[in-house]
């Protein structure tokens, strides 16, 4: 008989709650088990994920295989690093001491973690009073109605610009022959474009 420690489901629909157990490699995933040897919520955050190393490690001397998400589950709790260390010949004093360590990188994982989060956090809190403004100046600009009267818009703005860059309230007969000629090359490429679709 072949021993896994997988999980079980239990829980509503919807509501996943899993029991990890010892079990028969023949039997079916919500049947007879063995023994339990701990649960997992993935509902909470974070996840909780309780287990008995005691029975856990009776179980891997023993032959049991635990299943990939099973040992996913025991490597965020440190068991596997625990158990690879006991395989290798490791005594308890050095078994503790890496598994302090370990817990030591994970803290300052989390709060890595936590710090970019917050980071995140803070860019799209300044992003959103940026994309409402852009959003207001959008709806109290008019838009134009037909492509004459888009034409006839940009050439205003075209002149409204030269003159502010000029710095000059009149303008000059540069600025309206450039601004002709504007008038010009736009309704020579919306005569083609009208001839084309015709």
């Amino acid at each position: 008989m072949a021993v896994k420690l997988r999980l079980t489901r239990r829980g509503k629909k919807k509501q996943p709650f899993y029991r990890i157990v010892a079990a028969d490699s023949r039997a079916p995933r919500d049947g007879k088990y063995i023994e339990k040897v701990g649960h997992y919520n993935p509902l909470t955050h974070p996840a909780e994920i309780v287990i008995d190393e005691e029975r856990v490690f009776y179980w891997l001397k023993n032959g049991a295989i635990p299943t990939e998400t099973v040992k996913n589950l025991f490597s965020k709790k440190g068991i596997m690093l625990k158990w690879g260390l006991m395989k290798q010949g490791a005594d308890e004093n050095k078994v503790e001491e890496e598994y302090k360590k370990w817990e030591v990188l994970q803290l300052e994982r989390q709060k890595r973690l936590e710090a970019l989060a917050a980071q995140a956090e803070r860019e799209k809190d300044q992003q959103e009073p940026e994309k409402e403004a852009q959003l207001e100046a959008a709806k109290d600009s008019p838009e134009p109605k037909t492509e004459e009267e888009a034409v006839e818009m940009s050439a205003e703005s075209l002149t409204e610009t030269s003159e502010s860059s000029a710095g000059v309230k009149t303008e000059s007969n540069d600025e309206t022959a450039s601004a002709s000629e504007e008038l010009d090359l736009t309704e020579t490429a919306e005569q083609e474009a009208s001839s084309e679709k015709k």
